[in-house]
Formats: structure tokens, sequence, C-alpha cells
């Protein structure tokens, strides 16, 4: 008798051992609120940027302190892909600070394998319920695609071609939907079109992201920053959904979720 209660004993710490990682985690994500707090903390944040009533909270010393001895995933609570562009100052339009925000920049802000492979990261590592793809007005990536679409080629390093192909269907995309749109007018509409690109080839890549999304414990939004205001424009949330459906309904999505 003693020897069973002995081995119940032992199974019983084993599974609390392996459970709590996980358990962990999960309750350091809902810390942070549900993806809908988080989205009207962003927003909230990029109103007093515009009206240049910015807290500019978490950039004092004892927060690089905290920093220094504490981990991301208990702080971060959203996943921002933006482009490079000097003109986009991710932490400074949402008003946020050291560990607030987990930010992948690239031009075009394109969702390629180190793309998927760093929002994955960010959701599934760094436990942030929320992930934002935000591009911007004005993006050169965007532009230079459309003008290759338009037949007005220019001379390209060799590493950036396929840097920005995942923009060419975005581009050929809002021509299509826009028939009355010619040159340079499209530009905007390839914009927006580019920010639904980046989410579908996110969710083709990853199925970690898909499933996360099911499970409601992460939200996927859209935006388009104006370099011109300092405002986030937010994209309509029918669209995501649409998108996860046609991508669940594709032969091409990846499967496995984890490496081999």
């Amino acid at each position: 008798m003693n020897m069973f209660k002995n081995r119940f004993v032992v199974a019983c710490v084993l599974a609390a051992v392996l459970v709590a990682p996980a358990f962990a985690s999960q309750v350091e994500s809902e810390g942070k609120g549900t993806p809908a707090q988080i989205l009207t903390r962003m927003k909230a944040g990029n109103m007093r940027f515009v009206d240049g009533r910015s807290l500019h909270p978490h950039l004092n010393l004892e927060r690089l302190k905290q920093a220094g001895r504490e981990d991301q995933g208990n702080h971060a609570y959203a996943t921002v892909i933006t482009c490079s562009d000097s003109r986009v100052p991710v932490e400074h339009i949402f008003d946020a600070g050291v560990m607030d925000l987990f930010v992948i920049r690239v031009a075009g802000n394109v969702v390629d394998t180190d793309e998927a492979g760093s929002i994955e990261y960010g959701l599934a590592h760094v436990h942030t319920p929320l992930l934002v793809v935000l591009g911007h007005t004005q993006c050169g990536a965007v532009t230079a695609v459309t003008h290759a679409v338009h037949g007005m080629d220019h001379k390209l390093e060799r590493n950036i071609p396929p840097l920005v192909d995942n923009i060419e269907p975005a581009v050929k995309r809002a021509i299509a939907m826009n028939p009355g749109v010619h040159g340079e007018d499209i530009i905007p509409a390839a914009i927006e079109e580019n920010v639904w690109q980046g989410i579908e080839d996110l969710f083709l890549k990853s199925p970690t992201t898909r499933e996360l999304v099911k499970a409601g414990s992460v939200r996927v939004v859209g935006a388009i920053y104006d370099v011109g205001s300092g405002k986030v424009n937010w994209l309509p949330d029918t669209k995501i959904a649409e998108i996860l459906d046609r991508v669940e309904a594709s032969p091409t999505r990846a499967m496995e979720a984890m490496a081999q």
C-alpha cells in the first residue's frame, strides 16, 4: 500500500513539473489582458501620440534594470511586424516603451520565412496576445514593385527582388480590383492589399499562428500608419476571418507546426 502511495505521489509531482511551464505561460499571457483590451490600449497610445500627449512609459532607469533581470515574456503585450522605414518609429507611435512590444521590421513589412519565424516566437514564446501587421503610407517597397508591374523597371541590388517579391500579388490584386485607377494612384490600394498579403502569407506558413487565432489566444489585426499625421488606421477585422478560412482550405498551407 505504501509503495502504491509513493508511486502515486511521484507521478503527481512529475505531472506538476511538466504542466507548470505551460500553465505559467498561460497565466503570464492572461495577465497582460485580452487581445481586445490590448488593442484598445494600443489605439489609446496612438491617439496620445497624434495629439502630442505621449506619456513615454517604461523608458526610465528602473525599467532598464527590470529588463536586465526579467523575461520579456512577462511584459510584452503585442507583436508588431512593420516596415524598416525610418518614418515608422513603432514604440513611439503606440506610446510604448522597453519590454512592451515585440517588433519585427523588414522592408515592405513582408512575411517570408524569417519574418514568420520571428512572429511565431513573439506569439508562442513571448506570449503576446495581439499581432499587428502594420503597413504605412508612401511605402517605398510597394511603390518600387508597383513601378515594376507597370513596366517601369530600374536596377536593384541582387538581394532586393527576392525580398519584395511577396508584394507583387498584392499590387496585381489592387490593380485588378480598381480598374479605373491608374499609375501612381493605385499605390495606396496596393499598400492596403500588401497588409492582407502579409497576413495570408503568415497563415500559409505558420500552423502555430492559425491554431492560436482559432483558439482565441491571439488576435491578428491589420493597420496602416500615416507617416504625415502619425495616425494608425485600423483595417476591418472581417477580412482576417476570410483570409484564415481561405488558407484553411488551401492545399499549399503548411501543416506541421513544429520543426523536425
